[in-house]
């Protein structure tokens, strides 16, 4: 067989070999994708329930859109965004991006109450530095129970930061980007609500 030839048949062979490849793949993401949504949903459920233990199915089957609201990207999210709201408390769940993680971008859930005070915070994913970073997660620390109850007012405005820049939150030993990521995206979480309160609750605004 030529040189020519065997070059020839080789690239046929890896030819059909990525096309079966990225058929199998094709075919395991098609069939995997409902199953990964359901997770995803019930990992989303179980933070929503954290943060607010009274919330019921029909809070997490009934989300609000954010697309009315023109300052959204203080959220760190874009128009086609969804919160949650307990009609019978008024408390609502905010979906928050910190864009300034130390890898990428950490998306949480921040709950605040009608009162304007926060119920709670988790974070729903990021990739930050295993055993630095990562203990945003509460399975890894209770770092992220100290913006419970907090608000617009408690801290002072000034306070709205790190310990290690003067502010009121503590940080965590060996990282500092990630602590300050989620403080800013919280107070911004909390001027959102405060700019948009009637208007989130469903009354005139």
């Amino acid at each position: 067989m030529s040189i020519l030839a065997s070059i020839r048949q080789n690239a046929m062979g890896l030819g059909l070999f990525a096309v079966l490849t990225a058929g199998v793949i094709a075919i395991t993401q098609l069939v995997t994708a409902p199953r990964i949504s359901e997770n995803e949903r019930q990992y989303q459920a179980k933070l929503l329930f954290d943060i607010l233990p009274l919330a019921n199915e029909t809070m997490l089957n009934t989300p609000r859109s954010l697309a009315q609201f023109s300052d959204v990207a203080l959220l760190g999210t874009d128009q086609d965004a969804e919160y949650f709201m307990d009609a019978d408390t008024g408390d609502i769940i905010l979906p928050v991006v910190a864009p300034d993680g130390y890898t990428e971008s950490i998306r949480m859930l921040v709950g605040i109450s009608r009162d304007g005070t926060v119920t709670g915070v988790r974070v729903v994913t990021h990739k930050e530095t295993p055993g630095l970073g990562d203990r945003i997660e509460l399975k890894k620390s209770p770092w992220i129970l100290q913006f419970d109850g907090v608000s617009l007012f408690a801290p002072v405005e000034e306070q709205w930061a790190v310990a290690k820049d003067g502010g009121a939150f503590d940080q965590m030993s060996g990282a500092t980007i990630t602590p300050r990521a989620i403080v800013s995206a919280v107070h911004h979480s909390l001027l959102f609500y405060r700019n948009h309160q009637a208007a989130l609750l469903g009354e005139t605004e």
